[in-house]
């Protein structure tokens, strides 16, 4: 707190020599033996800075265009922007096209109208207009059709044959509107009306070309595309026969009839007669309902249309309009799905002999662009699924959010058939496949020549992720079960309840090859912590060490980690000479028939070392025979303060070898 408010302090004290500052550039240097005078006892005031004394550049930049905007050209910066100070930033008085309906009425710009410009609705006029200036009329920050180019795709617009507006100067707005229109695309008036501005229907040519018939009173862009086609008379890519060769009688009543525009049949009946109702020598005993029912038209455009076989849609986007929930868009999409072709890839439009009206059945469809797949039919071990043909359990054929189309994320999909595995795999240490549902790590999908659909045969699998530590290094010893590639004599492959995904606790685990080990234990009178609790690893590396046995340290450097209580004392006391060379000098490593996990009984253990029949150690010990001592209640085994090795506390009459005081010494 005290910190923060000293910050504050100098960041006050700053502003105010800032302030300072720029009061003393704004009333100039006082002459000296003058005392100031307040330019506010003359009456006078202070006039701020204008925006252009700092902003130089703009007047270069902008006031020589064609175009500039009023507010900018009389230098009323402040109609739009706020000042920003000492700190330059860009602030304005209202945000994105508030601001500009301050001076331009919302009503003017046709905002109430039931087609407004995306631009203007997406509150960005400045997507089309410069704020400032322009080299283009009103603004705009190109000239008529590049402006509208930079949303609306140029190559539409760019084919063999141009509609004349496109290339007057006018251009897009012969016949749009800027802002909003009351009539769709943003028309200044409706079609037909907008058309026959230009194009007389009352010319012999003009009948002639539509056979007579009244289209002055049909819709134009029905048969046209009102911009460009790569077709004559900018009839749309995909036309219909009789619309193409002008015979609109092989569908409509006469010209001169007094419903010319009314078909010979019904919609059902009338595309029956030139179309089959069925492809020749089909067996299709499943049909595409519209097709059923006899309407075409909920497919296809009768006249002409941009799209091939005159659908009214681009192939997928026209089947998304009744199967919507495929017309989603995935994280890992069917690639048909998303081509030219899109849905046809794989479905008959009208009718098939197979279920969904699928081209081919069953699997031998996928086999048609998935040929490597078909080869794992070979496989020694196969997928049921796969070799059964049903492609559909794991795959979805459309697309999904999980990688090669699963259905769902993998391991979800595989408990589908495999309900039993889900509740043996959640343990407490999973294997991390498992845990992340990645089950293609160890499985194929399809088929394998190894049992249980494995990637690779034992250990080989394993060094995918386990590289470094099945390195082969002939220097080091290897666990033998390890050193044979066996890691499931241990290992759980999928996940267990036990620390390292073993198949058991360590102990039962490990005395289940080590049974000299386990009959020693149940002997034994004193046994090593570790191996109690099942925690042989604190000593032994599972896998592989560069030490005999497996042992992770020479002692006593593999001991003293535990016995922190030891390594404290050593460190500042003498140590006894076993003691720094091997523990297991005097200590059983897993269990012992004496205390302590001696080796033998103490006076046995001690004698080697210390010779107890020699004449000094009798002296040293008042003749007393060293079978009926225990060493242990004047010595340190481990380490001491004293030389000899007594312990802290000694009995004054011992300390001074007065032994007489309570002992009858013998001679």
């Amino acid at each position: 707190m005290v910190r923060l408010k000293r910050k504050l302090a100098l960041l006050t004290l700053l502003i105010s020599l800032l302030l300072g500052g720029a009061g003393l550039s704004v009333y100039g240097q006082i002459p000296r033996g003058k005392a100031p005078q307040s330019d506010m006892s003359k009456g006078k005031r202070l006039a701020p800075k204008a925006c252009l004394d700092c902003h130089k550049k703009f007047t270069d930049r902008y006031l020589g265009m064609r175009e500039v905007h009023p507010v900018v050209r009389e230098k009323r910066c402040e109609e739009c922007h706020l000042r920003h100070g000492l700190v330059p930033k860009l602030l304005f008085k209202k945000e994105g096209n508030d601001l500009c309906y301050r001076c331009h009425a919302k009503d003017k710009l046709g905002l109430q109208k039931p087609n407004v410009h995306m631009a203007l609705k997406s509150n960005r006029c400045t997507s089309c207009h410069q704020p400032h200036a322009s080299l283009s009329r009103h603004l705009l920050r190109a000239e008529t059709n590049q402006l509208c180019f930079t949303c609306h795709k140029k190559e539409r617009y760019e084919k063999k044959v141009l509609h004349q507006p496109l290339l007057s100067s006018k251009g897009c707005s012969t016949c749009h509107l800027s802002h909003s229109s009351e009539q769709k695309n943003l028309l200044i008036e409706a079609d037909p009306i907008l058309c026959l501005r230009c194009h007389d229907s009352s010319k012999a040519s003009f009948e002639k070309a539509h056979g007579g018939y009244p289209v002055n009173k049909a819709l134009c862009s029905r048969c046209h595309n009102p911009h460009a086609s790569s077709e004559a008379k900018l009839l749309r890519t995909s036309v219909h026969d009789p619309v193409a060769s002008a015979q609109c009688d092989a569908c409509h009543q006469p010209p001169g009839s007094p419903r010319p525009f009314l078909t010979l049949e019904e919609k059902n009946k009338l595309c029956g007669n030139c179309h089959a109702p069925f492809p020749k020598g089909s067996e299709a005993s499943v049909a595409h309902s519209p097709f059923k029912e006899g309407r075409c038209d909920a497919c296809h455009q009768p006249h002409a249309s941009e799209y091939p076989r005159l659908l009214t849609k681009g192939t997928s986007e026209l089947c998304f309009n009744c199967h919507k929930e495929k017309g989603e868009k995935p994280a890992f999409p069917h690639k048909p799905v998303a081509s030219e072709k899109g849905c046809l890839s794989c479905h008959a439009p009208h009718a098939s002999a197979h279920k969904s009206l699928l081209l081919v059945g069953g699997s031998e469809l996928c086999y048609g662009c998935h040929t490597k797949t078909r080869e794992a039919q070979r496989a020694r071990t196969p997928h049921s699924p796969f070799s059964n043909g049903e492609c559909q359990t794991c795959h979805n054929p459309h697309g999904s959010n999980v990688p090669n189309m699963a259905q769902n994320r993998l391991d979800q999909v595989c408990y589908g058939c495999h309900q039993d595995a889900e509740g043996k795999f959640l343990k407490t240490y999973g294997h991390r496949p498992v845990m992340e549902g990645s089950c293609q790590v160890c499985h194929r999908s399809h088929g394998s020549e190894e049992k249980g659909l494995l990637v690779l045969k034992g250990a080989q699998l394993c060094a995918k992720c386990h590289a470094d530590l099945m390195k082969d290094e002939p220097a080091m010893t290897a666990h033998p079960p390890f050193a044979e590639g066996d890691c499931l004599t241990c290992h759980d492959a999928h996940g267990s309840n036990t620390k390292g995904m073993t198949t058991n606790k360590e102990g039962p685990l490990c005395f289940s090859c080590h049974e000299e080990i386990s009959k020693v234990l149940k002997s034994a009178r004193s046994r090593h912590q570790p191996l109690t609790k099942d925690e042989c690893t604190k000593c032994h590396s599972p896998h592989k060490a560069k030490l005999d046995q497996l042992l992770l340290a020479k002692g006593p450097d593999l001991c003293l980690p535990c016995h922190k209580d030891l390594k404290a004392k050593m460190e500042n006391e003498k140590v006894h000479s076993p003691v720094l060379r091997d523990c297991q000098k005097c200590h059983e490593p897993h269990g012992a028939k004496e205390p302590s996990l001696l080796l033998k009984p103490l006076q046995t253990l001690c004698a080697p070392c210390h010779e107890p029949k020699s004449k000094s150690f009798r002296t040293a010990h008042l003749g007393i025979e060293a079978e009926v001592m225990d060493c242990m209640k004047c010595h340190e085994s481990h380490a001491s303060k004293d030389p000899k090795f007594f312990k802290p506390s000694v009995h004054a009459p011992f300390a001074g070898r007065a032994c007489e005081e309570c002992h009858e010494v013998r001679p």
